[in-house]
């Protein structure tokens, strides 16, 4: 099993009412939520180890992840409130107002966090849980106590807004990459983490140097580039598609290439140290398949396997 580890909230987002005015409609979101939804729908083990409100939009988060067949028996739950997300668009662009301070996602404390049962083969990291504290240093004593035996990936999806201490923020983020055996960073993330007058390999190289077996680059249109710690590269280019909107396509694309991963037996950490380059590549075609199916529907709305 494939278990995704992170926030899962409600996206509030505008849409007109026969009234005239906007109102806001709540829909289920998070990146590690999106991944998680997206892993079950192609068919792979899934579970989701987060905090989830039992008041009703809780209760809605735990249904969609039950309809995209993600187990949720080790979702921490809580009477503390659900985080919102509220949304505004501006010619297209959205902006965001957060309603997280003691949601039940946010407190989650280390002694909160459950066994992990034997079947879980790879832990899954990402998004504003790794930046939001408490939960986001209880996220990462989970990654220290159990990345020894089980595949590690992380997508930090850097959103600087929500970092209130730099330094601390890298401090952690830095840790957990060093235990971790896949790495995925946008280029703008790659700048941000290390702001240097350097080319991005060097950057990557960096990373690479610290400990992981894979770091994968993406770069929006012009694709993704893989590099193994032997010293091989990989690129894979955008698959072309009628974009609606980008919504949790680096989301899907993660669930695409963990999928394809664990399809192939590659998802352990011995098999990632060793990994070759075809296998690599095949896994991040496939996730550049299924991120090209998500981008031409509105919000993350990750396929199903049988569309691919």
């Amino acid at each position: 099993m494939i278990l995704c580890c992170g926030e899962a909230l409600i996206d509030m987002i505008p849409t007109p009412t026969a009234a005239g005015p906007d109102g806001f409609v709540p829909h289920s979101g998070g990146a590690v939520f999106n991944t998680a939804i997206a892993l079950g729908r192609l068919g792979a083990q899934t579970g989701m180890l987060t905090g989830l409100s039992t008041d009703m939009f809780g209760q809605q988060l735990k249904d969609s992840l039950a309809a995209s067949h993600v187990d949720t028996s080790l979702a921490i739950r809580s009477d503390r409130p659900s985080t919102l997300a509220f949304v505004r668009l501006v010619d297209g662009h959205a902006t965001y107002s957060f309603f997280d301070e003691s949601s039940a996602g946010r407190m989650l404390q280390p002694d909160d966090m459950p066994n992990l049962p034997h079947e879980i083969s790879a832990l899954f990291f990402g998004g504003i849980s790794l930046a939001c504290e408490p939960a986001a240093d209880t996220y990462a004593a989970l990654l220290e106590r159990e990345a020894q035996g089980r595949a590690v990936m992380i997508d930090p999806n850097i959103r600087p807004g929500f970092i209130k201490d730099i330094d601390r923020y890298r401090t952690r983020l830095g840790r957990m990459v060093a235990r971790a055996d896949i790495v995925k960073v946008s280029d703008e993330d790659l700048n941000w983490l290390l702001p240097t007058p350097l080319p991005l390999s060097a950057k990557v190289s960096t990373l690479l140097g610290n400990g992981p077996s894979v770091v994968i680059l993406t770069r929006g249109g012009d694709g993704a580039t893989g590099f193994l710690s032997s010293g091989d590269e990989v690129h894979v280019d955008a698959v072309r598609a009628d974009v609606t909107d980008t919504v949790g396509a680096g989301d899907t694309f993660n669930a695409g290439f963990l999928a394809k991963l664990s399809e192939l037996g590659r998802l352990t950490k011995p098999r990632l140290a060793d990994l070759k380059r075809e296998d690599l590549k095949q896994a991040m075609e496939h996730g550049a398949k299924v991120a090209a199916v998500t981008v031409t529907r509105s919000g993350a709305n990750p396929p199903w396997a049988g569309e691919l």
